[in-house]
């Protein structure tokens, strides 16, 4: 008799980090949570969000509709105001010569970002299969391929992006060893990176792609590019330029196209993006933009899911896009965010010790500080410990990255993020750390 009913997936999955730092943040209320990737809760759009739904509520007409299921693929009218929205984000609202790029016949309407990665994994990949990701990388996405029995292949990312020359022999070590045959993926966050916040240009992009096609040969099968962009829409810093570590500073650029807009690119891309960071994560509704035939399977796959995103939230998030209230709201984020950001930054200069690397980003919710590497900053580490005993929390780097043979995983880094905390709590939070990291470091 079999000691378990559960399937192999079931067996396989374990609780997700941020499942437990966000219960460590709520069971400890004088703990200040620098870990949290939250929106800031005062810029939630309650009055938008209560004038759009007024107008939809408001009568039988517009209001049935939308309390009705949907279409699995989403709502009409905003797959179109979404293929739009990309273009104006890769374009700068210049007509495209290539409509087909930005198609709303493509793009997929989901509850959030998250469960477009997910089954975009479920119509990729196999168990076994093997999926490229950033070294660091989003530490949700590591736990669904651990829980899907994907394995995951590290490829160093530096301060522009992700290394190219590396991603030539990841892949080329896989070409000899016979591993290239596995490979469906290279997983990127684009913009602001979670955790680091580095947003990779466009010429690496393309390199990117150049590099996947080269191998498709060996591998006899698409390897697909899947851009998070996430956090594209959070951007503050314009093109100021900024301090980026101690006595460095770095011009920030134009924010750079999505990688659809590689030529050549459009059918090995998978774009994927939210509402919910830039809108309010409450309105769980995210997108994306794919190609055949991966559309049409994760539409059959989407209706054994839901049937179709909560229709009254697709209903609300096009009536704030297609009157211009989304626009005015995320100009009114990106200010906040800035704010925050310069804060912490400040904080960071004046109780970190000199010699923490400090990772700043002109966009997203996060510092990345890497410490000397022979601190260990991971869960069971004695800065973790004393950093919990006096009431600070951070997202240890060492979660952030995969389980991968070819390196020993890092664990000297941290992921401080300014998404939710107030002011006065990341002021504090940091003058916490700081302190707690002077026992070690000095």
């Amino acid at each position: 008799m079999k000691p378990s009913a559960l399937s192999a997936l079931g067996r396989r999955t374990g609780p997700p980090p941020i499942s437990w730092l966000m219960q460590t943040a709520l069971s400890r209320p004088k703990l200040i949570s620098l870990a949290a990737g939250f929106t800031d809760n005062s810029t939630l759009p309650v009055k938008i969000s209560r004038h759009v739904l007024n107008q939809i509520l408001c009568s039988p007409k517009t209001g049935q509709p939308a309390l009705q299921y949907g279409i699995t693929a989403g709502e009409t009218n905003l797959r179109q105001l979404t293929a739009r929205h990309l273009q104006k984000l890769d374009l700068g609202g210049t007509p495209c010569r290539r409509p087909q790029i930005h198609s709303p016949e493509h793009v997929i309407i989901t509850g959030g970002s998250q469960q477009l990665l997910y089954m975009t994994l479920e119509a990729l990949c196999d168990e076994g299969d093997l999926v490229l990701v950033e070294d660091p990388t989003y530490f949700v996405f590591l736990s669904i391929l651990q829980s899907r029995g994907i394995r995951a292949r590290g490829v160093r990312l530096e301060r522009d992006g992700l290394d190219l020359a590396h991603l030539k022999t990841v892949l080329e070590r896989l070409n000899k060893s016979g591993g290239i045959r596995r490979v469906k993926a290279l997983y990127l966050i684009s913009y602001f990176q979670n955790p680091t916040g580095v947003t990779t240009g466009f010429d690496k992009k393309r390199g990117i792609v150049k590099l996947l096609k080269k191998f498709e040969r060996a591998a006899g099968h698409p390897i697909y590019l899947i851009e998070d962009a996430a956090y594209r829409e959070l951007c503050f810093s314009g093109r100021a330029d900024l301090p980026v570590s101690r006595g460095a500073r770095q011009r920030v650029p134009t924010i750079p196209p999505s990688a659809l807009m590689v030529p050549g690119a459009v059918d090995r891309v998978i774009y994927t993006g939210t509402y919910s960071k830039p809108y309010a994560p409450g309105a769980r509704v995210g997108f994306g933009l794919l190609p055949e035939p991966l559309f049409t399977t994760v539409q059959r796959i989407k209706g054994n899911h839901d049937f179709g995103t909560a229709n009254l939230l697709q209903q609300l998030l096009a009536g704030a896009l297609q009157t211009g209230l989304y626009d005015q709201h995320v100009a009114k984020i990106e200010r906040r965010y800035g704010q925050k950001a310069q804060v912490m930054k400040q904080a960071l200069a004046e109780h970190f010790p000199p010699n923490v690397e400090i990772w700043e980003s002109g966009g997203g919710l996060y510092f990345w500080a890497r410490l000397p590497k022979n601190v260990p900053t991971g869960v069971k580490s004695k800065v973790f410990q004393t950093a919990l005993k006096n009431d600070v929390l951070y997202v240890p780097g060492e979660l952030c990255y995969a389980d991968d043979p070819a390196r020993e995983k890092p664990d000297h880094e941290m992921r401080l993020s300014f998404g939710s905390a107030s002011e006065k709590d990341i002021r504090e939070g940091i003058k916490r750390l700081g302190a707690v990291l002077r026992k070690f470091l000095l």
